[in-house]
């Protein structure tokens, strides 16, 4: 059986979330250069954004068991939160957990999206849709399913990985295969999301939580 509650924790802000929202706030086209994704760490704020995660985790009791991203930022953040969080047992590292690959399309920004490749910017949150060379949702949902179904014998767990992953965390433990739709659902930086095991099943409890 599954655990109880299952606990899964948005990385706090990197510094290419910084970078991105910049080139919204002033709608000019980024283009993220050197290095990869997985390779991205926090920014200042997004360390102290997982601190107060922490502390927040830090009031009820502690999981039993942890996994996280391969991916820099979510082990950052990993960090930040056990540094509030006493006893929580070291974490398991899933590449299933990593963030949604985009192909072609990684380090664009929308405004360099809506320049470059304005089919793909109109496309891209569809479900089905797979950019060249990357990933669609269902995809990064095929991959979370797989990791959800090794997550046994721990009464709590705490997971810690990327937006994409969240979401298809909540369409793969939905009853119905529940979809975002037009608009993906928001996970903000550093979000709490809960599932409690509720009839055999875990049923969600709280989506995109900020301290």
């Amino acid at each position: 059986m599954g655990p109880g509650e299952l606990i899964a924790v948005r990385h706090g802000e990197s510094v290419a979330n910084v970078l991105f929202e910049r080139g919204r706030r002033d709608g000019i086209a980024v283009v993220l250069t050197g290095g990869g994704d997985a390779d991205v760490p926090l920014s200042e704020a997004g360390r102290a954004q997982a601190a107060r995660t922490g502390r927040r985790l830090a009031g009820r009791e502690p999981p039993d068991a942890g996994v996280v991203s391969p991916y820099r930022r979510a082990r950052e953040t990993w960090d930040a939160i056990a540094g509030q969080v006493a006893a929580l047992p070291p974490p398991r590292v899933d590449a299933r957990l990593r963030d949604r690959d985009m192909g072609e399309l990684y380090g664009l920004n929308e405004t360099a999206l809506r320049e470059r490749a304005p089919a793909e910017a109109a496309r891209l949150a569809e479900w089905d849709h797979r950019p060249p060379g990357g990933e669609s949702l269902a995809d990064v949902a095929a991959r979370v399913r797989e990791a959800l179904g090794e997550l046994t014998g721990a009464r709590r767990v705490l997971l810690v990985a990327h937006d994409a992953v969240i979401v298809a965390l909540r369409h793969v433990l939905s009853a119905g295969g529940e979809r975002p739709g037009a608009r993906p659902w928001p996970v903000p930086n550093a979000s709490v999301s809960r599932w409690v095991r509720e009839d055999g099943r875990l049923r969600l409890a709280a989506f995109g939580e900020v301290p």
